[in-house]
């Protein structure tokens, strides 16, 4: 397939992108390659699929030098001019909308960039999937859309109309937006509520970047809520092996539902939503003592309260992965750390573990 996949500069985009040419798809990467942390890292991610970063510039394609079905063009979502003219010219068969403003904390403080980015830039892909004949599109959405829900595993059938940061209200809307777009032109949607991603070019304002960070340079970490806190951390490749099976396999409308007592993950249109997420909530502490068993040393504790937007714990029901699409993240957390302490340590040069 001939795939537009956006936020190629990102930590799920890189990673996504390499995957699919691995198995001979024809992949354009868009990605506006912000200063919303550390653009050493965004680069690294490009030139380590061939797209050098002194031949990038505004709304140039380039060819990567690695990938000869592989191009990369530097754009803003939010450009609808320059978007529709790349749809136009590249008539994609499948979009996988992987850019946006994250970060629930930072949404606190910048609102209006969650605005631009994941509302405006997103209508403006489901309109150029609409005109530009595109029928399956997959898009990033955020275990963060569960909210207030206290009921656990947080299951796609579960009410997520309380939302508490702005990031986790864009992502909500993304859905509310695609099943539209389903309904009204049989664009085939889906949404990938993502679970805590980490591993190898990670995102540095996650925890698992923070932390490693911090101990290497003999500094303390913020462990917030007092270090009560779950999460359903999912490795990369486990992320990435469910957004490919999801793109081979884009959303059909299901036969049987009513709008007296359908499933909130289906529809009658084309339209779906799945949790990508280990299924195996981890505590926090224990989370840390892993960090410090491949580092062989302890990290000192800066114990906080809860921080505003945030949740005490995160775990994904994933039935509907394993009974639709055959698949069910399994990568085990020490390994998972393991490696990204590996690759953290090599691009950053470090010399040694202490």
């Amino acid at each position: 397939m001939k795939i537009l996949i956006t936020g190629t500069a990102g930590f799920i985009g890189s990673h996504l992108a390499l995957r699919l040419l691995a198995r001979g798809d024809e992949i354009v990467g868009l990605d506006n390659i912000n200063d919303y942390y550390d653009q050493r890292v965004k680069y690294g991610r490009l030139e380590r699929a061939g797209i050098a970063q002194e031949a990038i510039a505004y709304n140039q394609m380039i060819t990567s030098s690695l990938h000869v079905n592989y191009r990369f063009i530097k754009l803003n979502l939010e450009d609808k001019a320059a978007l529709e003219k790349l749809f136009a010219v590249e008539k994609f068969d499948a979009v996988c909308n992987l850019a946006a403003q994250a970060g629930v904390r930072y949404s606190l403080t910048n609102p209006q960039a969650y605005i631009d980015s994941n509302i405006i830039g997103f209508i403006n892909i489901l309109e150029c999937c609409r005109h530009y004949g595109v029928k399956n599109l997959s898009y990033a959405s955020s275990s963060s859309v569960y909210g207030l829900n206290e009921e656990l595993p947080f299951s796609t059938d579960h009410n997520v109309d309380h939302p508490i940061s702005l990031y986790a209200a864009s992502k909500k809307s993304n859905e509310l937006m695609a099943h539209t777009y389903s309904h009204l032109f049989g664009i085939a949607t889906t949404g990938l509520r993502f679970f805590t991603v980490y591993g190898p070019w990670g995102r540095p304002d996650m925890a698992l970047f923070l932390f490693t960070k911090a101990a290497l340079e003999g500094k303390s970490i913020d462990v917030f809520n007092h270090g009560k806190m779950q999460r359903d951390f999912t490795y990369i490749d486990d992320i990435v092996e469910g957004i490919v099976r999801v793109i081979d396999h884009p959303a059909k409308s299901d036969a049987t539902w009513n709008g007296k007592n359908g499933r909130a993950s289906t529809s009658s249109a084309p339209y779906k939503v799945y949790n990508i997420g280990n299924n195996n909530p981890v505590k926090l502490m224990d989370f840390i003592t892993a960090i410090e068993n491949k580092l062989g040393k302890s990290i000192q504790k800066n114990f906080l309260p809860l921080q505003a937007g945030d949740v005490p714990a995160t775990y994904a029901d994933v039935n509907d992965l394993v009974e639709d699409l055959g698949y069910k993240p399994a990568t085990s957390i020490q390994e998972g750390i393991d490696k990204f302490i590996d690759w953290y340590t090599e691009f950053f040069n470090c010399t040694s573990l202490k």
